[in-house]
């Protein structure tokens, strides 16, 4: 009986904590947009500026030196390409230059004036490109289309199998198109779960610091226990969270037509140790918040890094050992990872069970962190 009346005291507290929380995070306006406005609008934008994930037509300035027909040939190999449009021919580099000054191409393609002897005597000849990197994806389609050219020249200048012993052909595994959505799309969308979170819970736990002279739990809370006005608050994150994950996980996606060939159950069972991870993390880095201006400092300051971190858009063994195992420290790393895997690269939870693992042991460690920190603030507060 006596067990009977905690279990109910308990489910009870939690209940009060859960909808007290609720009840905060829609009474400020500043938290209902970084837990709701932002997660809705800001994977779609994300989604507009690289959609459609390819472009067509770059601009290209020819600066021919061979004048030959093979030069030509190769040339109109490389204007056939949907990708690259020969916008002019230049009667030297000093023109060609000029013309990319005026950002009316993005690229130069030279060829040398030994261009053609060279082939005729079978030895091996080269083109010189110079190509715009302010924009990463005039440079894929140029040195795409450029390289594609010369392979398929190069394929039937050296019909003899004894010429070419090795047959090649580039195929995209995992994104087909090489669209930049598909590539960092999934990344961003994990990410922006983990930071809207950090910006919300900050604010609100600042609102207290500021409503109660200080204090991070309100007067008349310490009799619920530290681990129980944690698990309320994070229950309370974790209701509100749910909804966002599978709108920027699953509807997002299917929206911009990105690679989606996860299993529903899948992509929700990995979410779980995710978003709980996350949540966590978050409480604990509130604690520490003096004021609701400092949840944004800490956003700008980390958002970057982190997606740099996570292995997304530069490959995590490339990554210096310190800053590798500093990443660890965030869900975003596991999350990001794993749900590329799961999302675009047909893998199973068995296959990303490194990073389901993670995810789950840094949600336990979190919510101890957080918890600690709570039960001193109880103690503390009581002994004033």
């Amino acid at each position: 009986m006596q067990l009977r009346k905690i279990i109910k005291k308990g489910f009870a507290d939690l209940f009060i904590i859960w909808s007290r929380e609720i009840k905060y995070v829609y009474k400020d306006i500043g938290v209902v947009i970084f837990f709701i406005v932002v997660p809705l609008i800001y994977p779609i934008i994300y989604g507009f500026i690289y959609n459609p994930e390819t472009i067509r037509e770059v601009s290209l300035v020819v600066v021919e030196e061979s004048h030959s027909s093979i030069a030509r040939e190769f040339i109109r190999k490389i204007n056939a390409s949907p990708d690259v449009n020969v916008y002019v021919y230049a009667a030297n580099m000093d023109e060609a230059k000029k013309i990319v000054d005026r950002k009316e191409a993005y690229g130069i393609l030279q060829i040398p004036s030994e261009f053609s002897r060279k082939l005729h005597r079978g030895e091996q000849s080269e083109v010189i490109l110079y190509l715009d990197m302010s924009g990463l994806l005039f440079y894929k389609a140029i040195l795409l289309a450029t390289t594609e050219a010369s392979l398929q020249m190069g394929k039937e200048i050296n019909v003899n199998a004894e010429d070419m012993p090795i047959q090649y052909e580039a195929i995209s595994m995992y994104n087909t198109q090489n669209g930049f959505a598909s590539f960092l799309v999934p990344g961003i969308l994990m990410l922006v779960i983990q930071q809207t979170l950090l910006l919300g819970v900050g604010m609100l736990a600042a609102t207290s610091r500021e409503k109660n002279r200080g204090k991070l739990i309100p007067p008349g809370s310490t009799h619920e226990g530290a681990s129980r006005i944690v698990f309320g608050k994070a229950l309370a994150y974790f209701t509100i969270y749910i909804f966002v994950c599978i709108w920027a996980l699953a509807v997002v996606p299917r929206i911009f037509n990105l690679i989606q060939i996860a299993r529903p159950g899948n992509l929700l069972l990995f979410a779980l140790p995710y978003l709980s991870a996350c949540i966590f993390l978050t409480m604990a880095i509130s604690t520490f918040v003096r004021g609701r201006e400092t949840p944004m400092m800490i956003f700008v300051f980390t958002s970057l890094p982190l997606l740099f971190l996570s292995g997304i858009s530069w490959p995590a063994s490339a990554i210096p050992d310190f800053w590798r195992y500093f990443s660890y420290l965030f869900p975003s790393t596991f999350g990001i990872q794993g749900f590329v895997k799961l999302n675009s690269m047909g893998a199973t939870l068995h296959n990303v069970a490194w990073e389901y693992r993670m995810l789950w042991l840094q949600a336990g460690i979190y919510f101890l962190v957080t918890s600690a920190i709570y039960m001193y603030n109880v103690h503390r507060d009581k002994g004033r």
